[in-house]
């Protein structure tokens, strides 16, 4: 809150016109006071108790000797204003507790006035003031501790745990419990990212909303198909939400206080102010709360590739890692009972160790749990992590702080030691009573459902991420990096040995069901091979006239294959093989090498 003091000898304003639709009535539109302080008012975003600016307000007039206060909203002192209902609210409260000591008026809220004043001139007769409006709560404090769960139902404290042969669950550990988010070295993704023209920092957005190049943008859209293509076998109705919401919306205002460094602001028509979605679960809440349910529909499953926005800190943000805009795959999953939601809870889980045998990456495990939850259901957690096949983090609170009882999420170890969480799955008890989510049962009364959230890929960027970050150690380690055949931008390339045989590869190209392209350029042979290697194409096939004669070709694969020397046919059937299952989208570049424009 800002605060410009005026010890007045006099003020009278006199009111114009509104300044938004939703000004407060007025009984009188003129009104003045003798021998006052004058308190112009900006109430700020982030103010949430009037104590402080009642407390500030009394020092100054005690120190001037006053009992005639002035309250007067004043837009003009902050950039960063509250809504008109809340700033109104907290105007009105500041009055109702000033009056209780002083002679007070306030000024109409949402007109244009015009007012006179005159200051008394002495050294403290103008001052300013910042107030950090912060309600102070009485926190209970939560004890979290941490374990590690084996296969074999051993739970383990974290410190006392053997972690030989377990060196990545030891790191995830470490960086859980004692490190930090802040980037102090660059990870090898943004090199990677870069050098393949994935992916790349837009100079003319804000910091972490990216620009994706054509290869990059068909990884993305090739996995979000997949992750939707498994929500929706999975039973889920896909929905789409709108990217904004009213930030005194009576449902979303308090849970946007728990969040408030991830917003983004928007300014609307009329005062209205707006925040972007940092996660779907407003926009499905909303739809659940006007849905009409019974308990035969349930469970109802709920999808969304929702693109969403925080305002994670400037430090954290780095690559496609942690980002401001990225693509979440939202499902949320209402249930009718806990029996029910650990049912749905395990389904959802085996979901996310597919995805994760899909980016053919090894991550680690955390689970959460508060205390009592995970001694009624050990036997079930235990089930879950034998179904990972090794052991898993596990932090137990001693009561329940955040909305949820159960949490799961597979976290991807990078390059610089830093951990990133991709798939999860939550048990939510808390926001169904906040959004009155209700669902009729059998008995006709309504019931408050259990929630689930759950993104089985985790955000399409990190995912991105994670495969990136998986080859750069592959790399490290003398091995060649590669992307998993179905993402591949290029899947095969043909290299004709001279210009005489491109349109004979252009022909052949029409035969391959792959994202097929020829590098043509006025190059030798042996620099269009590296380049080739250098993009991680899986497939190379360099043509000439014994290929042209023979019809047959000998590929460098980037992936074991025991043919050496394949037809078109047989070529055919390797690529339908490593394609079974995967969507495919058309080679997003033109198909001559010499024809493509570089993107940096």
């Amino acid at each position: 809150m800002k605060i410009l003091f005026i010890h007045a000898d006099y003020i009278e304003y006199e009111v114009k016109e509104k300044a938004i639709d939703n000004a407060e009535e007025i009984e009188a539109k003129k009104d003045s006071m003798e021998n006052a302080l004058v308190t112009f008012i900006s109430v700020e975003r982030d103010d949430e108790w009037h104590g402080k600016a009642i407390e500030e307000i009394k020092d100054i007039a005690s120190k001037l000797n006053v009992e005639n206060i002035m309250l007067y909203p004043y837009a003009h002192l902050s950039t960063n204003l509250a809504s008109p209902q809340k700033a109104m609210e907290m105007l009105k409260n500041i009055e109702e507790e000033l009056k209780k000591e002083y002679n007070v008026k306030r000024a109409p809220f949402g007109w244009y006035k015009a007012f006179k004043l005159s200051c008394k001139g002495h050294p403290l007769a103008e001052l300013s003031r910042q107030i950090e409006c912060k309600k102070e709560e009485e926190k209970e404090e939560v004890v979290s501790n941490w374990y590690i769960l084996t296969p074999e139902g051993e739970l383990i404290e974290a410190e006392k745990f053997d972690f030989k042969g377990y060196e990545g669950l030891k790191k995830f550990y470490e960086y859980e419990a004692f490190g930090s988010r802040k980037v102090e070295k660059e990870p090898a993704h943004i090199k990677l990212m870069k050098e393949h023209e994935l992916v790349d920092y837009e100079s003319g957005s804000d910091y972490g909303n990216m620009r994706w190049y054509p290869k990059g943008y068909l990884i993305k859209r090739l996995l979000e198909e997949k992750v939707e293509e498994i929500c929706l076998n999975a039973g889920a109705m896909e929905v789409e939400t709108p990217i904004m919401y009213d930030v005194n919306h009576p449902a979303l205002s308090k849970y946007l206080k728990k969040f408030p460094a991830r917003q983004y602001r928007v300014k609307a028509d009329k005062g209205k102010e707006f925040f972007l979605r940092f996660a779907a679960c407003f926009g499905q809440y909303l739809m659940a709360k006007d849905m009409t349910i019974s308990y035969k529909n349930l469970p109802i499953r709920l999808f969304e590739l929702a693109k969403s926005f925080r305002r994670e800190q400037h430090g954290e943000v780095t690559g496609i890692k942690r980002l401001r805009a990225f693509t979440m795959p939202d499902m949320h999953t209402i249930c009718r009972d806990e029996k029910q939601a650990l049912e749905e809870f395990k389904k959802q889980y085996l979901l996310s160790l597919e995805w994760a045998k899909i980016l053919e990456i090894d991550g680690e495990i955390a689970m959460r749990f508060v205390k009592d939850f995970f001694e009624k259901h050990r036997d079930y957690v235990v089930d879950l992590v034998k179904k990972w096949g090794k052991p898993v983090l596990v932090e137990i609170w001693d009561k329940r702080y955040f909305y949820f009882v159960m949490k799961f999420e597979i976290n991807m170890n990078d390059s610089v030691g830093k951990a990133f969480a991709l798939s999860t799955v939550q048990i939510d008890v808390e926001n169904p009573k906040s959004f009155d989510i209700t669902y009729i049962d059998e008995d006709g009364k309504e019931k408050y459902p259990y929630l689930l959230h759950a993104s089985i890929s985790g955000g399409i960027d990190r995912c991105i991420c994670a495969l990136l970050e998986k080859e750069a150690m592959k790399i490290k380690n003398g091995q060649k990096g590669s992307y998993p055949f179905w993402l591949a931008p290029t899947q095969v390339r043909l290299i004709p040995v001279s210009h005489e045989f491109v349109n004979d590869c252009l022909e052949l190209a029409k035969k391959i069901k792959a994202r097929i392209d020829i590098d043509d350029r006025d190059e030798s042979v042996s620099r269009k091979i590296r380049d080739a290697e250098r993009e991680w194409v899986p497939i190379i096939i360099v043509y000439g006239e014994k290929e042209k004669n023979e019809g047959k070709f000998k590929p460098r694969y980037r992936f074991e294959c025991s043919d050496k020397e394949v037809t078109v046919e047989k070529l055919n059937e390797i690529i339908e093989e490593k394609m079974q299952g995967f969507p495919f989208r058309k080679l997003p570049l033109p198909i001559l090498l010499s024809k493509r424009p570089k993107f940096r």
